[in-house]
């Protein structure tokens, strides 16, 4: 049939099984929008208050769901208002599809209005992105960013269609798309053998697991490799949830705000497996000290991730499930008692910690888990909150904690909830913020009220950046420049004002109530926790120093 370039975009949309796109009109995206309409009993639009909410909102559905989330958005500052959630999703290997328009090809490079080279802006920051200046290449352009975002090592793509194309018409042919086969091209016998005889000659193996086994949904597999191996398991800020956070053998986060215990078994142990990691500064610390007792084996789908920040002595590339299958397959069962008995007297000893008097980020996280039953998928900005809600809320299976971890991005967790509560309506979803990050893209609390998407931010306030100033109090002598937000904002009223409801707590015993009344109503809901400026997040390592040397309150 004869469709027009718009009218394309919107059936190769339903081809992919796209049901929501998250996005923000404008004049050279128009005649999309026009077609949209059309088919709005086929796919939901999510109007939020500004582009880059529409990119966080489609990371966080697909990484609560597993699909290719969708974003859209207009020429010149529409489209470059989406780099920064095109950067989140890219650094942390999140499958998106960005479309935005751009005028129309006779004015490119002549800095008409709204003009601006958006492939060029996000070349470093896509898998790959595409200009489509030919209506008859089209369909077939989308459908490749789609298999581009979800094969391999999944990542966002960018499709740039001048507004001409848009309105041009070509013959469209429905065409059902291949199923995304799992990456096992790399994937060597002689791999595979060699990691099996380092496990078999561990005395001492540790487990490390990253955002990739995650991603590959590998935790049956992996739970049944851990039982194999008889090792303790850490994993990263990207990882959780891939092992069973209330297991025996799990030691919490490794890294900078790792457990001591899990900084301190990968230092003792003699064999380091990680699995779906890229060794990120902010979990080995000193590259040089970083598992220095031990060999390291890696598994990764990604060949340019082995030997970049760490050497090892062995890897195997693939894809994770499919890897730890093939090894399972093979592998004998290992008894380490003696080392498993260490490693549980260290969790004993060194346990996380934190001031039970008096109102606390960490009793706040651990309050969210006893209510939610640890079953709520946990949205975070960036911070202190971020790094207290990966330490005190145990996640049992993956996809239930929604973070930006490679790029840090504040501002991240409010519309990666929107789209996580739109992918999952029927989980409960709670963003756990801090009053910064919550100011960074608030407005999109309205688009929240505007849909009635029921998502929970809780914000764990103490009127200042915090992970900033913990940094000025430990290493810059307690010089707080620009870090103090102790001002008039009054966030219930502010919740109010946008159509949501606000909730204050400034007690303990406020926390639950607070918890149980916000689910229960079934609407946005703010939940404004007042807690000290001066909370801090322990452990910690300090910049450029080894693991083993993390310290904590007392140490201080």
């Amino acid at each position: 049939m004869r469709l027009n370039g718009s009218e394309i975009v919107i059936e190769c949309l339903k081809e992919q099984g796209v049901d929501v796109v998250f996005g923000y009109p404008g004049g050279a995206i128009l005649n999309v929008y026009d077609a949209l309409y059309k088919h709005s009993d086929e796919i939901f639009h999510v109007l939020t208050s500004h582009e880059q909410g529409a990119s966080h909102a489609a990371d966080g559905y697909a990484r609560a769901t597993g699909k290719v989330g969708v974003c859209m958005a207009t020429s010149g500052p529409g489209a470059t208002n989406l780099v920064t959630g095109i950067a989140t999703a890219y650094m942390d290997s999140v499958p998106i599809v960005a479309i935005t328009a751009n005028v129309g090809v006779p004015l490119l490079g002549k800095d008409s209005f709204q003009e601006i080279d958006i492939t060029g802006v996000t070349m470093p920051i896509t898998k790959h992105n595409f200009i489509v200046k030919d209506v008859t290449k089209l369909a077939d352009t989308i459908r490749s960013a789609f298999r581009i975002a979800k094969e391999g090592r999944p990542g966002p793509v960018l499709i740039d269609i001048p507004k001409d194309v848009t309105a041009a018409e070509t013959e469209y042919e429905k065409i059902v798309p291949e199923e995304v086969e799992r990456s096992i091209e790399y994937i060597k016998e002689e791999d595979i053998q060699t990691a099996i005889e380092l496990i078999n000659h561990s005395k001492k193996p540790f487990i490390f697991v990253g955002g990739g086994a995650v991603i590959s949904d590998a935790s049956e597999e992996l739970a049944e490799f851990v039982n194999k191996v008889h090792a303790p398991v850490a994993d990263s800020l990207m990882g959780k949830g891939a092992f069973d956070g209330t297991n025996e053998l799990y030691c919490g986060m490794l890294g900078m705000h790792g457990t001591k215990t899990a900084n301190f078994g990968v230092t003792q142990c003699d064999l380091l497996i990680t699995i779906g990691s890229r060794f990120s500064d902010r979990v080995v610390g000193n590259a040089k000290r970083f598992a220095r007792n031990a060999k390291v084996l890696q598994i990764d789908i990604d060949p340019a991730e082995i030997n970049k920040n760490i050497r090892v002595d062995a890897s195997v590339v693939g894809d994770v499930k499919e890897v730890l299958k093939r090894i399972n397959g093979k592998i004998e069962d290992h008894n380490h008692d003696e080392w498993i008995k260490s490693i549980l007297d260290m969790k004993e000893k060194y346990p996380l910690k934190y001031d039970h008097n008096v109102l606390t980020g960490p009793f706040v996280v651990e309050e969210i888990y006893k209510v939610t039953k640890g079953d709520a998928i946990i949205t975070t900005e960036v911070g202190q909150h971020q790094m207290w809600a990966a330490q005190f809320y145990q996640y049992k299976k993956p996809h239930r904690f929604l973070t930006s971890g490679g790029l840090g991005t504040m501002g991240y967790g409010l519309g990666a909830s929107i789209g996580a509560k739109v992918g999952k309506p029927d989980k409960t979803v709670i963003n756990i913020a801090g009053d910064g990050c919550l100011r960074m893209n608030m407005n999109e609390i309205a688009t929240a009220a505007r849909y009635n998407i029921p998502i929970i931010e809780v914000v764990i306030n103490n009127h200042v950046l915090g992970m900033v100033r913990q940094w000025q109090t430990l290493f810059y002598g307690e010089r707080y420049s620009n870090t103090v937000l102790n001002d008039a904002v009054d966030f219930v009223k502010l919740a109010e004002a946008m159509g949501a409801v606000g909730i204050r707590v400034t007690k303990k015993e406020e926390v639950a109530p607070a918890l149980e009344k916000a689910i229960a109503l079934q609407r946005p809901v703010v939940i404004d926790c007042q807690i000290d400026c001066d909370d801090k997040v322990f452990p910690m390592v300090s910049p450029g120093a080894a693991i083993e040397e993390a310290f904590d309150q007392d140490d201080l």
